[in-house]
């Protein structure tokens, strides 16, 4: 099983969208998922009440509870499990990335979320866990993706390969708990999806053999 915490100290930065997307395409492989929300805000049970009983499996979770949400999760044969955490809840946050296996940390390409990045970067550090950054809500055509994977890399963050788009299909899926495969099933925000879900299940990421854009410039 696998577990993917979703977090981020920054608010505003996609992490539901992101979350219920990951969660609900990994059923699309018959997958077992369970999505647990510790946001108070409680942005995907909310979606999850739209959706009705269509997979993923969603709960709301106390976070003091989270790891033993995950070994359950675990003894019950889920092959995955997605947490979508608070913006601002350092203790929160920190419970649930020392149950992961990955951290994944969406940021958009904006100086405000660049800047705050380093502090879910050093929780991460703190809780001794993997970390990717993925760049979301990124504009479809301009430098500033490529000008912030820089940025991130040079705060020692890990970014992956694979960008997801600012796309309306995000907005237009959620409103009645779809997604955007099922909204526009040919479309790039699945596709974008698809190929982010894939990139996060390799192993390079838990390995170490991922690096970041510095590394890689200092070693060609």
């Amino acid at each position: 099983m696998q577990v993917l915490v979703i977090a981020s100290q920054k608010g505003g930065v996609g992490k539901s969208t992101l979350a219920v997307h990951l969660a609900t395409q990994a059923t699309a492989y018959d997958t077992r998922v369970l999505l647990l929300d510790l946001d108070p805000q409680g942005s995907a049970m909310e979606w999850a009440n739209r959706r009705g009983d269509r997979p993923p499996d969603v709960s709301g979770v106390n976070p003091a509870s989270v790891g033993k949400d995950v070994e359950r999760a675990r003894a019950e044969g889920y092959g995955l499990v997605v947490v979508d955490t608070a913006p601002h809840a350092d203790h929160a946050a920190l419970q649930a990335a020392r149950a992961a296996d990955l951290v994944v940390i969406p940021c958009r390409p904006s100086t405000f979320d660049i800047a705050a990045i380093s502090a879910t970067l050093d929780l991460c550090r703190l809780a001794n866990k993997p970390a990717v950054v993925v760049l979301n809500a990124a504009p479809v055509r301009s430098r500033v993706t490529a000008e912030a994977e820089e940025a991130i890399s040079d705060k020692g963050g890990v970014v992956s390969p694979v960008v997801v788009r600012q796309r309306v299909a995000f907005q237009h899926c959620m409103i009645d708990g779809r997604t955007a495969s099922e909204y526009e099933p040919d479309g790039e925000a699945a596709r974008e999806i698809s190929r982010l879900l894939a990139d996060l299940g390799s192993s390079k990421y838990a390995s170490g053999q991922a690096t970041t854009l510095a590394t890689r410039k200092r070693v060609a």
